[in-house]
């Protein structure tokens, strides 16, 4: 079993399905097999400014986090971790999610719920809170980084405590389509994917795993490794 620089637990929609498909092709990428993909033709923008402006995205594959990236504590081993996951997964049922809308956050765009889904945000809670014995605290340095964009009280405190500062009551669900973007770009993006995605954001889905994925290091792209069926 190959060993990761750091893991982390996704949403990652079937490539079977036409939300993965097209996220996988938007990102250019099959996160299990890391083969390239065909981009999707999109009006007002060329192949070129798509591949830049989804460059952070591609690298870690189209996905919604649940548990941010993580490395592994000494002691601890990927088995380990995957035992821990797959136990937590027979205890949660699938979770009905959407419908999505395309969305600003912050200078990214992203599809995201329209309304909060109270079950996932519990799942998120609970991966966090019970793989934590897993983490490999932060250094100082990657700490740092995270204060620099500002962050409230109760983030600061999150992030001490879990490695992150946006989760449990902070966690806000959504699939990332792009880097940040200039306003301009971000708007014009928007606008050019927005009939593509309206079909994506018509019904409410079921959320029937969750995925682990594995960061190699070196800038490389994260790999989907596992999924692990949610059979509460």
């Amino acid at each position: 079993m190959t060993d990761y620089q750091r893991y982390a637990l996704y949403y990652a929609p079937s490539s079977q399905s036409d939300l993965g498909q097209f996220g996988n092709a938007w990102l250019g990428r099959d996160p299990v097999t890391d083969d390239e993909l065909p981009r999707p033709a999109v009006s007002r923008i060329d192949a070129d400014d798509v591949i830049a402006a989804t460059t952070s995205p591609t690298r870690y594959g189209f996905h919604g986090t649940l548990k941010p990236p993580f490395a592994l504590k000494d002691g601890q081993s990927r088995a380990e971790l995957e035992t821990e996951v797959e136990s937590l997964c027979t205890e949660t049922a699938p979770i009905t999610c959407g419908p999505l809308t395309l969305k600003s956050i912050g200078q990214f765009l992203a599809l995201l719920p329209i309304k909060p889904v109270a079950p996932l945000e519990n799942l998120a809670g609970i991966l966090v809170r019970s793989l934590n014995d897993f983490r490999k605290p932060e250094d100082m340095a990657a700490m740092n980084k995270r204060r620099a964009a500002g962050l409230t009280e109760r983030q600061e405190d999150y992030l001490v405590a879990w490695g992150y500062p946006y989760v449990m009551e902070e966690f806000r669900f959504h699939l990332t389509l792009s880097n940040k973007l200039a306003h301009e770009q971000l708007a014009r993006f928007e606008e050019s994917l927005g009939p593509i995605v309206a079909p994506l954001c018509d019904a409410p889905f079921q959320i029937d795993d969750i995925c682990l994925f594995g960061d190699p290091g070196n800038g490389k792209p994260f790999r989907l490794l596992k999924r692990f069926a949610l059979a509460g």
